[in-house]
């Protein structure tokens, strides 16, 4: 007798950490800073960004997620938007729901309708948000699902969050909006271990997040600048880190993770980086 293959989901993320089987990705083909939107960008607006070794970082990126097992989706990238590098922030998937995000800023919108027709091309169901709610803003563990409320996601798209995801506790984390997206000030490794800046949230926040029980590693205000809390996790304490930021390389080793160190110096003068370069469709 024939032992069935367990098919791999359609959609399916129940943590930030669980073993990531498909991930989107864009290439930086048409990669510039046209607008600034934060501080990372303001740095560099005159230097702007050299595409063609952002593209040869995004590659290794992706050969280096392959060597890992993951399966890489690109979207195809268009002149129109110069941002599109960052897939995390037009669409998440909590449990076996994926929605696609209503961008707050000008020099975004549209780029959601890149992933819409993908999503249509695989039949893959998806809802699409309103009230403005960004991926960078979503951080989900397991019934828990962590939304920073900033310029991009607002407490209307909270509501309606609470709405269509019933079985979730869905909490509100309120954060310096100047440092755009929750993952660029938070992230959760493991069920135990979380990164933290803490200067971008209140007393009181940080107080609830370590009293659900993670260890908060510190990420210094240098090592926030070039994205320290912006990893990606792969699955069985791998997380991908840039190797630049050596203090939270060094605590995150020290607490059992294995650090994959690739270069993404270029991409990150637009102010993202890993996480914020993948929207993971498939976790198991």
């Amino acid at each position: 007798m024939s032992t069935p293959v367990e098919e791999t989901p359609l959609t399916q993320c129940d943590t930030e950490y669980d073993t990531l089987r498909r991930v989107i990705l864009c290439q930086p083909k048409f990669m510039s800073i046209e607008e600034v939107i934060n501080d990372v960008q303001k740095k560099y607006e005159d230097e702007n960004i050299n595409v063609e070794l952002a593209m040869k970082q995004h590659k290794n990126f992706e050969k280096m997620l392959k060597e890992y097992g993951v399966e890489v989706i690109k979207l195809p990238s268009s002149a129109q938007f110069p941002e599109q590098v960052f897939t995390r922030d037009i669409g998440f998937t909590v449990g076996d729901d994926v929605f696609v995000a209503e961008m707050a800023s000008d020099i975004r919108k549209g780029e959601e309708e890149i992933l819409e027709e993908w999503l249509e091309d695989e039949d893959i169901s998806f809802q699409t948000t309103t009230d403005r709610v960004e991926g960078g803003d979503v951080i989900v563990d397991r019934s828990t699902l962590y939304v920073g409320i900033s310029s991009r996601t607002s407490e209307e798209a909270v509501r309606k969050l609470r709405h269509d995801l019933p079985d979730y506790e869905i909490i509100q984390v309120p954060f310096n909006e100047k440092y755009l997206h929750l993952d660029c000030v938070f992230n959760i490794l493991s069920p135990e271990v979380g990164l933290i800046f803490p200067k971008a949230l209140d007393a009181e926040t940080i107080d609830m997040l370590s009293a659900r029980k993670y260890k908060l590693i510190e990420v210094s205000e240098a090592e926030q600048f070039t994205l320290g809390t912006n990893v990606l996790s792969i699955g069985d304490k791998k997380v991908f880190s840039l190797p630049q930021n050596k203090n939270v390389n060094t605590q995150m080793r020290a607490h059992g993770f294995e650090v994959i160190e690739v270069d993404f110096s270029e991409i990150i003068k637009s102010g993202g980086s890993f996480r914020c370069c993948s929207m993971p469709i498939v976790r198991e």
